[in-house]
């Protein structure tokens, strides 16, 4: 294995943080803006941000870039501390999950870890930190119909779109 100095080590730092930070811009972007149509939080949520999560199947530096984005998109459009928290935390499990299943499995299994760590994580959020009434077996429906809306349906659209010119747009570190 050939020993990589320490510019192209600088280089490869860079890489990755510029790659997470560009992700991590385009999810509270696109969130913000659902935001004012009163979509990205509450007991229906269609957040099509989270059709980026199927980004960590294309590059590793998506996992940070999703969890930034959403912690960023949480604290700007006003979430209680425990949606910041926990609603960033299921962004993270989803994206590490997709980085996972789809290189192990298939790449059409990507959006499964986000929708189930949406479903199952945010009808608690929903519930204790916002105080929606609705039963958290309800919340986990209306959730993962809006997740798989989300990431199912916009995600692998996402994809599909970006396979053909993906190694364009996620070159690897230090190309």
């Amino acid at each position: 294995m050939p020993c990589r100095s320490p510019v192209q080590n600088m280089k490869n730092k860079v890489f990755f943080i510029t790659h997470a930070a560009v992700i991590a811009a385009l999810y509270t972007v696109l969130t913000v803006a659902i935001a004012a149509f009163d979509l990205a939080s509450g007991a229906i949520q269609i957040r099509i941000s989270e059709a980026l999560t199927i980004l960590p199947y294309f590059t590793p530096t998506a996992i940070p870039g999703l969890f930034v984005g959403c912690l960023l998109s949480n604290l700007i459009t006003g979430a209680p501390i425990w949606d910041i928290i926990f609603g960033s935390l299921a962004t993270l499990i989803g994206a590490v999950g997709t980085y996972f299943l789809s290189r192990k499995v298939s790449k059409w299994l990507a959006p499964v870890p986000p929708i189930l760590a949406n479903a199952l994580i945010i009808p608690f959020v929903l519930t204790y930190a916002y105080g929606v009434p609705d039963g958290i077996p309800f919340l986990m429906l209306t959730v993962g119909a809006g997740e798989v809306i989300s990431c199912g349906i916009l995600g692998l659209m996402l994809m599909k779109a970006l396979e053909p010119v993906h190694h364009h747009i996620f070159l690897r570190q230090g190309e």
